[in-house]
């Protein structure tokens, strides 16, 4: 049946919402946008009438179409070049969604997302209805046609899953550029030993280039392994510059609530080409994850065309 303009302005009123989670559940930022509009799609085709409680209709309808679409996409990767990351989102994004509560805010972290690709489809979904958007455990069962005793079951399993034994340190923009600046400092010095001050003895580092962008396909593990490569990385080239377009213009950030480098290509049209997000816990740098593949990074280099962000710290390369 036809909708009326107030059915728009009711489904309007939650896609930001639902973006949000979509986002989580899925990792990609294009993914949650078709995953909402085909929910909208289901909202149109449907009795909206007989519909009590939209919001809780709505959700359910996209928590489905993501778990379908999240099986497809884990069986996609199973052939992906080299290591996957999720698409990073930087400060400002409304996409990222709430932000209020130390939960909110952990699960859109770019550690978790990644960490969320060791769980179940389930456990996946429980984990962000209940500690991103607060859902009551008797709400994300009728969702996912779950015992309520379940959801609690599942949430614990999954938080378990999540945590690796570190607390990360949560940062406001002045902190993170702080940290940004000394470790590309101990980056660029053309030696190991500033950066493994900064890292933890069982640092990684991880690159995703999704076959398109140089990207190694092992992660670097130990304080020593992640310096080295960090410096080789850093170190002017012109094969470098020749890859991206350009010398990148580099600033301090943050991305998923982390703090980020961003590396932009300002000759060709401001393009993001990198987004580089550090997991900080009391100890050090624990993990830097690089997201280079351009497929990941146009919904970056959008926002960073609206984005206030000022001088960049240096040229690399």
């Amino acid at each position: 049946m036809a909708l009326t303009v107030n059915d728009v302005n009711r489904f309007e009123a939650f896609r930001p919402r639902l973006e949000a989670i979509a986002y989580r559940l899925l990792g990609s930022a294009g993914e949650a946008e078709d995953a909402v509009q085909e929910t909208f799609l289901r909202w149109q085709a449907a009795d909206v009438d007989r519909i009590e409680v939209l919001e809780a209709w709505l959700t359910k309808v996209l928590t489905n179409l993501c778990l379908n679409q999240l099986s497809s996409a884990r069986a996609r990767r199973e052939t992906y070049v080299g290591q996957w990351l999720p698409e990073p989102l930087l400060a400002g994004d409304p996409m990222l969604g709430p932000a209020e509560a130390a939960e909110q805010r952990e699960s859109v972290s770019y550690a978790v997302l990644a960490l969320m690709e060791r769980l179940s489809l389930t456990e996946r979904a429980v984990y962000v209805l209940r500690e991103a958007f607060a859902f009551p455990h008797r709400e994300i069962a009728e969702i996912l046609d779950l015992t309520e005793a379940a959801s609690q079951q599942i949430l614990h399993r999954a938080k378990k899953h999540v945590a690796d034994g570190k607390a990360r340190t949560e940062v406001d923009e002045v902190a993170a550029r702080r940290i940004i600046e000394e470790f590309l400092a101990a980056a660029t010095s053309g030696q190991i030993e500033p950066l493994v001050r900064l890292l933890t003895e069982d640092a990684i580092s991880i690159g995703d280039g999704g076959g398109k962008v140089p990207a190694r396909a092992k992660v670097f593990e130990g304080a020593v392994a992640v310096a080295k490569f960090l410096r080789g990385l850093f170190k002017p080239g012109e094969a470098k510059r020749a890859m991206v377009g350009g010398a990148p213009e580099i600033y301090a950030w943050t991305a998923n609530g982390d703090p980020a480098v961003v590396a932009v290509v300002a000759v060709v049209d401001g393009r993001v080409v990198g987004v580089t997000c550090l997991e900080v816990t009391a100890e050090g740098i624990v993990a830097i994850r690089s997201q280079v593949n351009p497929d990941k990074l146009a919904r970056a280099t959008a926002q960073w065309a609206v984005a206030d962000h000022g001088e960049p710290l240096f040229n690399a390369f």
